[in-house]
């Protein structure tokens, strides 16, 4: 079991170290020479790590038991973390370990907290490698894992679904392989579509590959300080609010949509929910926002942008929300707690927990009134399990749990209330901006180091759902 879990672990590193060709690309055509050795010794050594899985593991398949499953993804998303740190911290762009690991993590996690305060001086390689750790991290580093290397056969179904977003998972189709390699397809060809669109509007390739890996991940790094606002285009924000609006949609749905099974789209209870809140808040905010802006429309661009990037835990900013009217700025920390679908990219609670938990809301309420009733959730049209009641019972207590620990941390840290709170929420959300001095003007190079090392953990616990960390304080996972 075991080793096991080491081959796992190894075959991540291999496949992280591997996606580094694609830096190194932009090191050579920019002739950034100082920035390949930051890449290559660390991609040489994860070739090693690779090849020595294949020579002395080769012959030892068997399948992953359930703690296993747990170990091996926990441990896949701390080594590729500390492996994806390397270059940042090896090129001297980022001289601290510590901040090269948060980077790195948030990164990863989607989550696009950085703690640089200069971006468009780093070299483009260096900012290509933040923005494709988004993109690596986006669909899953175990999804692509399991995509790439069937001969794994160690259980890849185990292991999405300790992944996986959301509380209902499964597959599509008959082999967990295909249906990774499928959920990679499409967004890989999402992501060259939107890449290409943005270099129509007027971005060069490099920033529109970048910005491209950021929104389809919700992630939100970006090579440019002021982030998508710096381009102050409504073309360049359109293409970007539809990208993260769809990166937000369960990507099931596009095999549903592109297979001609339009049933399952349209009965999808999630769904409806998701379009239905994105379009509630645009119509708030472009309300109450039309006279900041001077009209209607220029409201409109900036408050679909904005909600789309922090529904969808993206993190982008064309404007500083902060100096929105005070409801403008309550519908943003609400979008803090919803999240996008169960299945997309996007972190957060996730709308499909909050129509669960409103539809037993309606259930109490009706068995008030028919005592003898029964009454059953129905998702999708369709009557769903009793038990994803309790269970997302149980991740909204972990979930609040965490937000209201990492708070206290943050205020020990010295930091004021709202921005504690509002921090701790982005952490476990994996949102990124947040309120107060962690706002969208700001960055996290001010916090002291051990806060960084705990938003590490809760950044990782957030992008898990809770539950794949969780459990390792259990005693049962330890009991044989």
């Amino acid at each position: 079991m075991t080793l096991t879990v080491f081959r796992i672990i190894l075959f991540i590193i291999s496949a992280v170290g591997i996606s580094f060709v694609i830096p190194i690309t932009a090191a050579l055509f920019y002739h950034e020479y100082s920035a390949l050795p930051a890449f290559l010794i660390p991609m040489a050594a994860s070739l090693v790590m690779g090849l020595l899985s294949l020579v002395f593991f080769r012959k030892k398949k068997s399948q992953l038991s359930i703690r296993s499953s747990f170990a091996a993804v926990a441990l896949a998303w701390v080594s590729a973390s500390i492996f994806g740190a390397l270059p940042l911290y090896f090129s001297g762009a980022i001289p601290s370990f510590t901040d090269a690991l948060f980077e790195s993590v948030s990164g990863f996690t989607t989550t696009g907290a950085t703690i640089l305060p200069e971006i468009e001086s780093l070299p483009r390689s260096i900012n290509l490698w933040r923005c494709l750790s988004h993109w690596i991290g986006g669909m899953g580093i175990v999804a692509l894992t399991v995509a790439l290397m069937p001969v794994l056969g160690v259980g890849g179904f185990q292991l999405i679904k300790a992944e996986t977003t959301g509380p209902e998972k499964g597959k599509f189709t008959p082999k967990v392989t295909t249906t990774a390699k499928i959920l990679w397809f499409i967004y890989l060809g999402m992501t060259a579509v939107q890449t290409l669109l943005l270099k129509m509007a007027g971005m060069d390739f490099i920033d529109a590959l970048c910005h491209a890996f950021s929104t389809l991940s919700t992630g939100g790094f970006s090579p440019r300080n002021a982030s998508i606002g710096s381009y102050n285009s409504a073309a360049v924000d359109w293409i970007c609010f539809l990208f993260m609006f769809l990166a937000g949609i369960n990507f099931t749905l596009y095999f549903y949509l592109f297979t001609g099974n339009f049933n399952e789209i349209k009965c999808n209870s999630e769904l409806k929910a998701y379009i239905g809140i994105n379009a509630i808040c645009i119509a708030v905010i472009t309300f109450t926002q039309s006279g900041y802006y001077g009209g209607f429309f220029k409201a409109l661009r900036f408050s679909a942008f904005q909600t789309a990037s922090i529904m969808t835990s993206t993190g982008f900013s064309t404007a500083d929300y902060t100096t929105w009217s005070s409801a403008g700025q309550i519908v943003i920390l609400m979008l803090l707690f919803i999240g996008g679908m169960s299945g997309s990219t996007s972190g957060g609670i996730k709308v499909i927990r909050w129509v669960i938990l409103y539809k037993q809301m309606k259930n109490e309420m009706l068995k008030m009134i028919h005592p003898h009733g029964i009454f059953s959730v129905r998702l999708n049209q369709r009557a769903g399990r009793k038990d994803v009641v309790f269970s997302v019972a149980a991740f909204f207590f972990m979930y609040f749990s965490l937000v209201i620990i990492t708070t206290f941390f943050g205020a020990l840290s010295g930091m004021d209330v709202l921005t504690s709170f509002s921090g701790a929420l982005t952490m476990v959300g994996n949102t990124g901006p947040a309120f107060g001095s962690l706002g969208p003007s700001n960055n996290y190079s001010w916090l002291a180091a051990p806060i960084k090392w705990w938003y590490s953990i809760a950044m990782i616990a957030g992008r898990l759902e809770l539950f794949t960390i969780f459990i390792f304080f259990t005693p049962a996972y330890w009991k044989k």
